[in-house]
């Protein structure tokens, strides 16, 4: 688990390879793990990143030569995932955060990174979406007190903006559009006041969006020109980070948690033609896209220039990520069937 390469593969073999790419901690993540003290907590380590991200943090650990405990905290309703952390390294435990007894119960941990929440099938379960987003980290602030904090949040807090500006940037306001957003939001608020009234040292991550070839927009294009369906421009420009990028990023954002809190975008660099990148698959895979609507003068983009600057420069670019999507695709990989519903304009989901 600890051996790190220094280039990228023409093409990932299978899900072990992706894996072991997924997880491999950059230098500044190296860095962080020398200076950061005491173990690791990550609650909700059973989503998309969650098991990548905890991956990292055992082979920076390990690489450094710090004996560090790595816990995920999840429901582990997902079969065989809690048995391949256990190997990897990583001591796992059973909770539902919603569970106050639950949560009491889990370790005093210095360092938590909270990646639990809800997006996908939120309308119509308002209430548990405004629960797991606004009202857990509340519940997860008071119990880790003593902790530092890095908060999975999402750059859906933001409007749609023009195009032409380059995303948003961490000091704009926030103008999030339907309730999942405004729950997002409410985490926001939620884990800010916590921070200042309890010297919480915390830090923020609006993330927007990250791709790891099983799932994210690209996934989302690329099967959708395979299988020769509609692909809605109504969003017409996006972000994307490769997952890997995000989680480095993440882990590094330990040395800038403060209080108030510290926040940054995770993006990647390019704004992001959804009817070019098709194009693009298309030329690949010798397809021809299908489109539908048009593209509008504004869309949900965030800008990374910060993050970028803190953290390193997205060590995967789009092109890269397209040339290994489209061969994934096109040799029957697998799919984690959690399209990102990216076209989204009314914040539905």
């Amino acid at each position: 688990m600890t051996t790190l390469h220094t280039s990228l593969p023409d093409t990932l073999r299978d899900a072990a390879h992706l894996d072991d790419l997924l997880s491999e901690p950059t230098d500044g993540v190296l860095q962080t793990f020398r200076r950061l003290e005491g173990d690791l907590l990550i609650l909700g380590v059973g989503g998309k990143m969650g098991p990548s991200l905890a991956r990292m943090a055992r082979r920076a650990s390990d690489a450094v030569g710090q004996a560090r405990r790595i816990l995920g905290v999840s429901r582990f309703s997902a079969s065989g995932l809690r048995e391949q952390l256990e190997r990897d390294g990583i001591e796992t435990l059973s909770c539902d955060l919603l569970d106050a007894d639950a949560l009491a119960r889990l370790p005093d941990i210095p360092n938590i990174v909270f990646m639990a929440g809800m997006k996908f099938g939120s309308t119509g379960q308002e209430s548990l979406t405004w629960a797991m987003n606004s009202y857990l980290p509340g519940m997860v602030c008071q119990r880790f007190r003593s902790s530092r904090i890095v908060a999975f949040g999402t750059g859906n807090v933001y409007p749609l903006s023009p195009v032409t500006l380059g995303g948003s940037v961490e000091t704009d306001p926030p103008g999030p559009i339907g309730e999942y957003a405004m729950s997002c939001l409410g985490r926001e608020r939620i884990f800010e006041h916590f921070s200042r009234t309890l010297s919480i040292p915390t830090a923020i991550l609006r993330l927007n969006y990250a791709v790891a070839i099983r799932y994210g927009v690209l996934a989302d294009i690329a099967r959708s020109v395979w299988e020769e369906r509609p692909i809605s421009l109504a969003m017409g420009m996006v972000n994307v980070i490769w997952q890997a990028d995000a989680n480095a990023m993440a882990l590094q954002a330990f040395d800038h948690v403060s209080s108030p809190p510290f926040i940054v975008n995770l993006a990647g660099p390019e704004q992001v033609s959804v009817q070019r990148v098709a194009e693009q698959f298309g030329a690949l895979m010798g397809k021809t896209p299908v489109f539908q609507g048009e593209a509008a003068p504004n869309a949900l983009l965030s800008n990374g220039q910060m993050g970028h600057r803190l953290f390193g420069y997205p060590r995967v670019g789009v092109a890269q990520m397209v040339r290994w999507i489209a061969d994934w695709v096109m040799r029957g990989g697998e799919d984690l069937g959690k399209p990102t519903h990216f076209e989204t304009r009314d914040g539905k989901f």
